[in-house]
């Protein structure tokens, strides 16, 4: 209907469309995934019966990944409401007594138990609620905790229901056990690099601040706690939820069934062993309004990828891309869109990035023998620094919570989360799962 060369250009232009109105804030992302590709197919020609096909079957490809993302929220805000996470916050906020260093870890490990939701603000809160007077109290440099909470968060952030793999996922039409597994031990190695840093920066303030006899002075290791919330407390089936989790993903790991199946009857049973029958409807619905937002993202990006593959613009993108790219270059373009993920997702939201920049260069590889799985974990090295971006909501809460500058976090938390991205790369690199 349309010759490569217009199509190439009318693509082109519609991810430049789409980026500079959700950026400036103009649409909102979801409608623009939805009503751009529309009224650029329809500009195209193509204003018959195949568009609502187009766009139906985009929605199909995208459907697993909605329906897993959404299961995800709701098992894991299930046992965020059971408190499940409750002993392990008591345990560290018992351990750190005084010692600025051991605050310092602890905040780590506690952001990296309550980022397994995959919800940046929820992690934020609860962290800093946990432990934002030990920090206050010890007179600890008030940045480090946001750089902590901030830091491993952008670890954790990349597990399949947390947001930018999930869009990987959608855009690519590829599954989680391709993308999300092969970085499990980039995320160890985050994790742990992530504790250094909180080792390193706790040495410093002990230096400064000596180890304060906090022994008799009990008023941090109780957080203070609203009445509903409380009554959702579950602390009898502890053991019992503990043990879902944790067979829970043994069968993620060993891929026993399709992820979206398994949350699906993670979230029947957590809710069958926590509440009755008529409390049951009330949890969903209180945490479905946490997943609502992403797996609608999810499915009008179903839509804009309908339409940008049907419609045969993303190839005519590609073959426009391989014809600008060196010969030379074409085998080591993965390891070439894991270095332009760290300023891609900085400077561009998660939505530009994965649903417009991602599917072309996706394609555009393809032609040199890579596939789409591996420019998936290429494409995800960059979150390392993502949440630092001015484009995050959720950090804003974070400074708001710590009453800190974001450009004094920007400062001093950069480097160091850039150091994640890179630590991802080199894992992915030394294992194969990423190609030089």
């Amino acid at each position: 209907m349309n010759d490569p060369t217009t199509l190439a250009i009318a693509g082109f232009t519609m991810i430049i469309v789409f980026m500079y109105l959700i950026m400036s804030k103009r649409m909102s992302a979801m409608n623009a995934l939805i009503l751009i590709p529309i009224v650029f197919a329809v500009g195209l020609g193509f204003y018959d019966a195949k568009l609502g096909k187009m766009m139906f079957d985009g929605v199909k490809k995208v459907a697993p990944t909605g329906i897993m993302i959404c299961f995800a929220i709701l098992f894991f805000g299930i046992m965020i409401d059971a408190g499940l996470f409750d002993p392990i916050i008591s345990r560290i906020l018992k351990a750190v007594h005084g010692d600025p260093m051991k605050v310092c870890v602890g905040t780590a490990l506690l952001a990296a138990f309550i980022s397994l939701d995959g919800d940046g603000s929820t992690t934020y809160l609860v962290t800093c609620s946990a432990m934002l007077a030990v920090h206050r109290r010890l007179g600890i440099n008030p940045i480090i905790l946001p750089a902590l909470a901030v830091m491993e968060n952008s670890v954790m952030n990349i597990i399949p229901w947390g947001g930018p793999t999930g869009r990987v996922l959608a855009s690519l039409n590829v599954e989680a056990s391709q993308v999300f597994v092969p970085m499990i031990p980039g995320m160890v190695l985050g994790t742990l690099f992530v504790c250094f840093m909180g080792y390193r920066w706790g040495l410093k303030e002990r230096t400064r601040l000596g180890v304060l006899d906090l022994k008799h002075d009990t008023s941090h290791d109780t957080i203070v706690e609203d009445p509903e919330v409380a009554k959702l407390k579950r602390p009898e089936k502890f053991w019992i939820n503990a043990a879902l989790v944790v067979v829970l993903m043994v069968c993620l790991m060993n891929e026993v069934l399709p992820l979206a199946i398994l949350f699906i009857i993670g979230t029947a049973l957590a809710l069958l062993i926590n509440y009755k029958n008529k409390d049951q409807q009330a949890r969903i619905a209180a945490n479905g309004a946490n997943a609502t937002p992403v797996v609608a993202m999810v499915f009008a990006a179903g839509i804009f990828m309908g339409i940008l593959a049907d419609t045969k613009m993303v190839d005519a993108m590609a073959k426009m891309i391989i014809a600008g790219i060196p010969q030379s270059l074409g085998p080591h373009f993965s390891f070439i869109t894991a270095l332009v993920s760290l300023p891609g997702t900085f400077f561009m939201t998660n939505d530009a990035f994965y649903f417009g920049v991602l599917p072309v260069l996706a394609k555009a590889a393809a032609a040199y023998g890579i596939d789409a799985a591996e420019m998936g974990r290429a494409a995800l090295i960059g979150q390392g620094a993502h949440l630092l971006s001015p484009l995050v909501p959720s950090t804003y809460l974070l400074v708001g919570l710590n009453k800190v500058e974001f450009g004094d976090l920007q400062k001093f938390a950069l480097l160091p989360a850039v150091g994640i991205s890179l630590i991802w790369l080199a894992t992915a690199v030394v294992l194969g799962h990423i190609h030089l």
